[in-house]
């Protein structure tokens, strides 16, 4: 079988219609078991948002909100529609921020992401992700495992151990960041030990660099990424063609709904534009709904060569939380846009920060549709007046910005 289930290849109108339909009855679900996301959207009809029209105008719960809602209402900030004393387990990010897990087979959905990967029933798994405080490896472990996975729970560090496990076990998959595994590798090489069954791995939460990739290919480790987070699980994930080369983008889960927003904004962009990934994940035990996770991203147009059909996304990109201080002030997307309001003839904006700390220069550089007489002075005076700081202003020609997602750009000389 190519693919996990059904879900994969039906029509993108079918998965449209189905996740909207969903919406209003999840946001119910919420509104009263999770007394968070009954303050959050308390004058929210739920039955009336049954169109992403209507979606984009609830808020967008960031995860930088996260810290100040749990420390209001203990451990998690009321957004769980489970009770605390129902749920599995109870983690703890840096911060610390509390995420749950709740109880059933895969419950971060993990598993579909690891069928991309090519793990199948049989597979003997090491799984290097950590197993304390953070779900990472407890994530990795539930998708496994539902696959009918065997799996030897390793956690970071002691490669040497690593490697012994995986030649002894016969170990057939990796689970774990990219680096790690390199180090494995270069251990397994240094040790002359044969650590040759191992032929896929499934690698997450850094940078994976194209040489290691190729690096790992050549050794005969097939090498994917994927693409979650502690608070919403499995987001997106690659695949690849018959012939095992990887396909361009990621697959978004079919257990999300994707909006991409522009950074400081609930406001959706256009396919391609890079913004921030905002979901929706319709989880009984914690409805996050329109949860902004901070990170960068974009629409990838055209479908899969794999088969599936759903939303393709870039991929990781990068963080939406551009806030910067400048003069001893925060200046933040959300002033930047704030401006864009006031002036409907800029399309885009990017406020560019140069010079040295404490002698900065601000330019707030507009792609403007029309320039009336007048304009770059009136932004001038909404800048000062919403960042309490001088701003210059530059009018460009419209595609004139970069298409990055970012709408500050900190482009001081430290040091």
């Amino acid at each position: 079988m190519q693919h996990f289930d059904e879900l994969e290849t039906r029509t993108p109108q079918a998965r449209e219609a189905a996740l909207l339909a969903a919406l209003p009855a999840h946001i119910a679900h919420a509104k009263k078991n999770a007394p968070g996301w009954a303050r959050i959207l308390k004058e929210v009809d739920p039955a009336a948002v049954n169109s992403r029209a209507a979606l984009a105008r609830l808020p967008v719960t960031r995860k930088s909100d996260l810290g100040d809602l749990q420390k209001a209402e203990p451990p998690l900030g009321g957004l769980n529609a489970t009770p605390v004393k129902e749920l599995a387990r109870l983690f703890a990010s840096p911060g610390a921020i509390y995420e749950p897990q709740g109880h059933g087979k895969d419950w971060f959905r993990a598993g579909r992401a690891m069928f991309a990967a090519g793990f199948r029933a049989g597979d003997v798994v090491v799984n290097t992700f950590s197993y304390h405080f953070t779900p990472a490896g407890a994530m990795m472990e539930s998708g496994a495992l539902a696959l009918g996975c065997t799996v030897v729970p390793t956690g970071i560090g002691q490669t040497e151990m690593q490697v012994a496990i995986i030649a002894s076990l016969k170990v057939t998959a990796y689970a774990g960041t990219p680096s790690f595994l390199k180090l494995i590798v270069e251990k397994a090489d240094e040790l002359r030990t044969d650590i040759s069954t191992l032929k896929k791995a499934l690698v997450g939460a850094e940078y994976l660099p194209p040489a290691l990739r190729a690096a790992m290919g050549a050794r005969g480790i097939a090498v994917q990424q994927t693409y979650g987070t502690a608070d919403i699980g499995s987001i997106a994930y690659e695949t690849a063609a018959p012939d095992g080369k990887v396909n361009e983008g990621m697959m978004l889960d079919e257990g999300v709904l994707l909006e991409i927003v522009r950074p400081g904004t609930g406001d959706p962009v256009k396919d391609g534009e890079v913004g921030e990934v905002v979901i929706t994940s319709f989880n009984g035990d914690y409805p996050l709904i329109r949860f902004g996770t901070g990170d960068l991203s974009a629409v990838l147009a055209g479908a899969s060569p794999c088969g599936r059909t759903n939303t393709r996304i870039r991929g990781w990109m990068g963080r939406a939380d551009q806030t910067t201080k400048v003069r001893a002030m925060f200046v933040t997307p959300k002033q930047v846009n704030e401006v864009l309001k006031r002036h409907p003839e800029v399309l885009r904006a990017r406020l560019v920060v140069e010079g040295e700390t404490g002698n900065e220069r601000m330019t707030l550089k507009c792609e403007a549709k029309a320039r009336p007489a007048g304009l770059a002075e009136a932004i001038v005076a909404s800048i000062r007046e919403l960042t309490k700081l001088r701003g210059e202003v530059e009018l460009v020609d419209a595609g004139t910005l970069p298409n990055d997602g970012k709408v500050i750009e900190d482009a001081r000389k430290y040091g």
